[in-house]
């Protein structure tokens, strides 16, 4: 059986490269974007699991690519994972109002990835 895959979009090496590290210990084959512009041709073409979205991205609105995800018919079942710095409330706010699964602290992401990943795969 393959392992699922989870899309992660990063541009900090830490603690991006931590994570995607944790998540393939978790089991799952990771797939780094590059450009999240290409986040979302990206979701339809490889079918992940999830995707994995660090907030404190610069080059590009990440909650405008949430909403993307959301908004495009072969992609808005993904669970969207997303995490920021914990004093960010105006970035977590915006991320849930965009339609992430679930906001995350990135300070707790490593300690808590597994639940994380037990809350956003859950099926409603």
């Amino acid at each position: 059986m393959t392992k699922p895959l989870g899309l992660f979009l990063y541009e900090n090496l830490m603690p991006g490269s931590q994570l995607a590290n944790r998540l393939q210990d978790l089991g799952y084959r990771v797939q780094v974007v590059g450009d999240a512009r290409l986040l979302v041709s990206q979701a339809i073409e490889e079918k992940p699991m999830l995707v994995v979205i660090d907030l404190a991205c610069q080059r590009v609105n990440v909650c405008d690519v949430i909403k993307e995800l959301r908004q495009n018919p072969a992609t808005s079942h993904m669970p969207v994972l997303a995490f920021t710095n914990h004093s960010n409330t105006a970035m977590q706010t915006a991320a849930r109002e965009a339609g992430a699964t679930l906001v995350a602290a990135e300070e707790a992401m490593l300690v808590q990835l597994p639940q994380l990943l037990d809350q956003v795969l859950e099926i409603e």
